[in-house]
């Protein structure tokens, strides 16, 4: 992995566990074992590498999200799946808890990542949800964007409870209580 990159996974994790005004440039370069020159060669400064670090973790986390959704099976079984799948609940999701970090959401630059990938979930969502609606095995008249966006919101909401509670049962419980509707359609 060349210094770039190391700059970039570095800005990633520190600004999963510290948000963008605890990521200085000097933990930046520390984690990645770079200097500063080398940062400076490779972005003009923090919000460059920051804005490079959240579309990393977007494209990180949507690819996730569709390796599970792209997967053999029912609609139901592939967000199951989604929902399911092995994470870190208890730091949360690396782009949702970004929409907690002012310095993020008050800037446009920065902010637009993190909502297009959201939004991309969302669509990912209704994207199968229209697959298992066409199959017949969901109401022909369910509004798969309004439950896509309720999956967002619920497994969003997951990881503040966990958090909150510091423990990841109230996120479990959170998930399953999602799929509880989605078996009952």
């Amino acid at each position: 992995m060349g210094t770039r990159d190391q700059l970039i996974d570095s800005a990633r994790d520190l600004l999963w566990e510290r948000g963008y005004v605890g990521t200085s440039p000097k933990a930046i370069q520390q984690r990645a074992g770079a200097g500063q020159g080398s940062m400076y060669h490779h972005f003009a400064g923090k919000k460059e590498l920051a804005l490079a670090a959240v579309r990393r973790s977007a494209e990180d986390l949507l690819a996730a999200a569709d390796e599970q959704l792209g997967r053999p099976g029912t609609a139901v079984e592939r967000v199951t799946a989604y929902l399911r799948r092995e994470r870190e609940v208890l730091k949360g999701c690396p782009i949702g808890r970004l929409t907690q970090d002012p310095d993020i959401v008050g800037d446009p630059v920065l902010r637009a990542p993190v909502d297009e990938t959201l939004t991309g979930m969302r669509t990912r969502l209704a994207e199968v949800l229209d697959e298992g609606r066409a199959a017949g095995e969901l109401p022909a008249t369910l509004d798969t964007a309004a439950l896509a966006a309720t999956i967002v919101a619920v497994l969003q909401g997951g990881y503040v409870l966990a958090r909150a509670a510091g423990r990841t049962e109230p996120f479990d419980q959170a998930v399953s209580g999602v799929l509880a509707l989605l078996a009952a359609h």
